[in-house]
């Protein structure tokens, strides 16, 4: 199956797992089990809340235990929740401020959430594989996240 085609799969399940639920604790909680068993060659698959204006707190997520807390501008994640653009890191350790949760991670690409023109969460998804996300994935993963805005 072509990546374009898995991710409208992806989004299609997505829609089904939050058609009628309006806990978004719930929805995320679906979601991160989702693309963590559906998802390959990943290892964390999950959700960061914005906390307060300059801090995400751990959401939902699958896959070992992670940082708790992550100011906003720091790491992959606050990068993301600060510049509001998806975070598309082919070697994290090459990135700057790189925030090493679980030291197998090795690439990463983080999805802001909006709702009302406001970043309310990010999506995180790590991979012990460097270079294991490109732009089919980032697309995909966009496509997914605005589906769940739509559920905000």
């Amino acid at each position: 199956m072509q990546k374009h085609d898995f991710y409208q799969s992806l989004v299609k399940q997505t829609e089904s797992l939050i058609a009628g639920e309006s806990n978004v604790i719930a929805n995320m909680a679906n979601v991160s089990a989702l693309l963590f068993t559906s998802l390959e060659d990943v290892n964390w698959a999950g959700f960061y809340f914005m906390d307060s204006p300059s801090e995400l707190v751990l959401g939902p997520f699958q896959g070992n235990p992670a940082c708790i807390r992550i100011p906003v501008g720091k790491g992959v994640c606050g990068t993301a929740a600060a510049t509001l653009e998806t975070q598309l890191i082919e070697d994290v350790h090459a990135f700057e401020g790189h925030i090493a949760c679980d030291a197998a991670s090795n690439s990463e690409i983080v999805v802001p959430i909006m709702k009302n023109d406001k970043i309310v969460a990010v999506l995180d998804i790590d991979s012990p594989t460097i270079g294991r996300f490109d732009t089919d994935d980032q697309a995909g993963l966009e496509a997914l996240v605005k589906c769940l805005e739509a559920s905000l």
